[in-house]
């Protein structure tokens, strides 16, 4: 009798258990069976990085309602969607980014520009301008407003405290009834009463204070930056300023970080922007290089992993912590100079205002989908990043991954900035070898921010 030899299969090991259910796969894991898998793997991480490209579509809506160029943002707390705008022509909107909707419009808040914008819970906005008054909203729905016959509602303020000079920014502390004010001094203010409690000044200022911070961790302590190129920092429980750094350049806007205490960010005249740790205030932890122009606003995520900026250059830029070059990129062509920029509560969205009087509502990622994300999306998603991430250091894949387009003019100053600091790096280096050898020394880049500290 002749043997023949079969193949015989357990359906079990080949068919799905129940209706319903997937096939089983069955796989050779052996590397010598899939001598292409690398290259494979290399295209798949090309692809998904050229489609981040492709499907980077950020902008999302623009929230209208103002009449001039919106300089101050504030988001609202324990919301996600309520974020307040003021402008130059003394108005103050509350938004709703998520219904794209006014919730409160007050007409009128001030007379002439406001320049500082806070909450102090989350029913009361706190707002100040050149008219030298600081008022107190309540943006409540339905909330008594003042009415006339010859047109409509006026909004009425809670409480209006009288200023001595031109205010410049204004906090408020994140657990009492106090808040902060800028003008040629930083004044320490209680709701209940109509004059300041505490005048806070350094010895040697004399210039104008253009912003003010409450520590979110540590609320006793505030910071403070000037248009004499300081930076300070006060301890209310003292009364006294503690210490003070001079820059080479002067700083447009300031940010605690939400997540590490001590971090502060700052947005400098010289088109860059800097993380200091305020135990080491002599040099920054990083410099963060990219816009051509003053950077005039920044703000933390939430996360505190990531940051945003705006810049004179019109564009809005969104840095990862400790990585100083090649941020994201967002401009559209009505944009004007941004003058103001935050985050959402959910870190998932960026709010700009801009010269041209538009409240722009972006995405933080550019090329996240909105809506509903299904098992397997999310699973190819995930799946994409760690691609991206495995070969990141692949020439092709990276430079797939650092290209960002970006207006021509905004292009042109990038190149003539290199250019320029090519320019000097060449003249320093050929001004030390034509000196005697130890008398000029290079000087990192970190070392030659702050000029002076004083305490």
């Amino acid at each position: 009798m002749v043997k023949i030899s079969v193949l015989q299969h357990a359906p079990s090991s080949h068919l799905p258990a129940r209706p319903g259910d997937p096939t089983p796969t069955h796989r050779n894991l052996d590397p010598l069976q899939h001598p292409f898998a690398r290259a494979r793997e290399r295209t798949r991480a090309l692809n998904a990085a050229k489609m981040e490209r492709m499907f980077s579509k950020p902008f999302i809506a623009a929230l209208e309602g103002h009449t001039d160029a919106v300089e101050v943002l504030s988001r609202r707390p324990n919301s996600i969607t309520d974020v307040a705008s003021a402008s130059w022509d003394g108005e103050v909107i509350v938004h709703n980014a998520g219904r794209k909707t006014h919730l409160v419009k007050i007409a009128g808040a001030h007379q002439g520009k406001i320049s500082g914008l806070c909450w102090a819970d989350e029913n009361r906005l706190m707002s100040c301008g050149v008219d030298r008054n600081i008022k107190m909203w309540d943006v409540r729905p339905g909330a008594p407003s003042e009415y006339s016959e010859a047109g409509p509602s006026q909004t009425k303020p809670l409480a209006v405290f009288p200023g001595k000079g031109t205010l410049h920014s204004v906090d408020h502390h994140s657990r009492g009834p106090l808040f902060a004010t800028s003008s040629t001094i930083v004044q320490i203010w209680d709701e209940t009463k109509s004059a300041p409690v505490m005048d806070i000044t350094f010895s040697t200022s004399a210039e104008s204070i253009t912003g003010v911070r409450f520590n979110p961790s540590e609320p006793s302590v505030l910071a403070s930056i000037g248009s004499d190129r300081t930076f300070i920092l006060y301890d209310i429980r003292t009364g006294k300023a503690e210490r003070r750094i001079v820059m080479q350049m002067k700083n447009n806007d300031l940010a605690w970080s939400p997540t590490f205490p001590t971090a502060m960010l700052l947005a400098s005249e010289d088109h860059n922007l800097y993380t200091f740790d305020i135990r080491h205030l002599n040099t920054p932890t990083q410099i963060y290089k990219a816009h051509v122009s003053a950077v005039t606003s920044c703000d933390w995520s939430p996360t505190g992993i990531e940051f945003v900026s705006g810049g004179w250059d019109r564009t809005l830029r969104i840095w990862q912590e400790g990585r100083g070059t090649h941020p994201e990129v967002y401009h559209t062509k009505r944009m004007q100079r941004v003058l103001a920029a935050t985050f959402t509560a959910d870190a998932r969205f960026v709010l700009s205002g801009s010269d041209d009087g538009n409240v722009r509502v972006w995405k933080a990622n550019p090329s996240e989908k909105l809506g509903v994300v299904t098992a397997r999306e999310r699973s190819a998603i995930e799946y994409r990043n760690a691609l991206k991430e495995r070969w990141k250091m692949d020439a092709e894949i990276g430079k797939v991954q650092r290209s960002r387009h970006i207006p021509k003019p905004v292009y042109n100053a990038a190149k003539l900035k290199r250019t320029m600091e090519e320019a000097q790096r060449v003249k320093e280096e050929r001004r030390r070898r034509h000196t005697r050898a130890g008398e000029s020394k290079p000087k990192a880049e970190r070392k030659k921010v702050v000029i002076a500290e004083q305490s």
